[in-house]
């Protein structure tokens, strides 16, 4: 941990006056703009910020201040979180980055293209596989853009009570286009499902009609990201509310070896283990890379050790041959690093160097293991 780390005046300025005013809503927004500066050089006290910050704030509530969010009018629980930007750096294959990238510099440029007469509705669709970092994505354009990150809480939002659903959703999306912040829908499709669907009840048309509504009653500097696992299941009217659209699928080799070297935090005389890393880590998400990794360091750090890469490696090859397994092993035997190492040649398809630098051994030593 770095005993400086970097803030703005004007971040700092706006955290002195947000706390003195009690005012939760500045606090959180300002700490968030602060812990995304200060993840470029000190992950460690960015991420302990943004644990700070998704603290409840029970000494400002009890000075008096509350959040006017929208509520259930039923449960009287808030319809949408005000979240901090993300820490984790964005990883994207070039096609996600690109439009990334394009959605970032339209939403910047609205004003202007406004002008040309080229507005448009500024909502993206992610979809794909759980793990792939849509959430993460949907963070990193609100930070992009320097707009508080609003999610709905569907948990919330979708009510048993005939009509309320609906209402709800109103309200959410009112709110936000006041405020000019992101809204980010999660698991889309539980409101946004086809209407032909022979299996849902007349309440879901109703719902997924007022959802397009609302969609279309915001301005044009309205953010509207949504995520689902599931397009196939989205009404197409829904579809076409979305002009930008991005599909995350798992990591491809190359996105492996920088997730491996970010998350393990390797340094250069181990940098050459993410190849090998990347070979046998075909099929898992961002988001299983960086759990192993985490568990790897919390072993490290609880035996006062470096990260077990041998551990590491068993520990991937289980996963990926539905061994249940929840972290990485302490300390593997004799005969299981023999396994290890027969797996990684002659089914991964590692080379003997690449595997020896992974299992602690010579090569020699894997070439013995491979003959017997």
């Amino acid at each position: 941990m770095n005993n400086l780390v970097p803030v703005s005046a004007k971040d700092l300025l706006d955290l002195v006056a947000a706390s003195l005013d009690a005012d939760y809503t500045q606090v959180r927004r300002a700490c968030g703009r602060i812990s995304t500066t200060v993840a470029e050089t000190d992950i460690d006290v960015a991420k302990q910020l943004k644990s700070f910050v998704r603290r409840s704030g029970v000494p400002l509530r009890a000075s008096g201040y509350s959040i006017s969010l929208p509520v259930d009018p039923k449960s009287r629980s808030p319809l949408v979180d005000e979240q901090p930007w993300p820490v984790n750096p964005a990883f994207l294959e070039d096609d996600c980055q690109q439009v990334f990238a394009t959605f970032v510099r339209d939403a910047k440029s609205i004003e202007k293209l406004q002008a040309h007469g080229l507005s448009g509705r500024m909502n993206l669709l992610l979809s794909g596989p759980p793990g792939t970092g849509k959430s993460l994505i949907a963070g990193h354009i609100a930070a992009q853009l320097g707009k508080p990150f609003f999610v709905i809480r569907l948990d919330s939002l979708v009510s048993s009570l005939l009509g309320d659903t609906a209402k709800n959703i109103r309200s959410a999306f009112e709110y936000v286009s006041q405020c000019g912040g992101v809204l980010f829908l999660d698991e889309f499709d539980a409101i946004a499902k086809l209407r032909d669907d022979k299996n849902e009840l007349g309440e879901l048309k109703r719902v997924v009609n007022t959802l397009l509504q609302s969609i279309d009653a915001l301005d044009d500097k309205a953010i509207l990201l949504a995520a689902t696992n599931h397009a196939n299941l989205l009404d197409s009217a829904v579809w076409r509310r979305f002009p930008y659209k991005m599909h995350l699928d798992k990591p491809g080799e190359d996105l492996r070896k920088e997730l491996w070297a970010h998350f393990l935090n390797l340094d250069s005389n181990h940098i050459n283990l993410t190849t090998p890393l990347a070979k046998i880590s075909e099929g898992l998400s961002g988001a299983d890379i960086e759990e192993i990794s985490i568990a790897a360091r919390r072993t490290a750090v609880l035996n006062n050790s470096e990260i077990d890469i041998t551990a590491l490696t068993l520990s991937i090859i289980n996963i990926r041959s539905n061994y249940p397994t929840t972290s990485v092993p302490r300390s593997i035997s004799a005969s299981e690093r023999k396994y290890a190492a027969i797996q990684l040649v002659k089914t991964y398809g590692v080379s003997q160097v690449e595997a020896a630098a992974c299992l602690g051994v010579s090569r020699q030593t894997i070439a013995t293991y491979l003959k017997e």
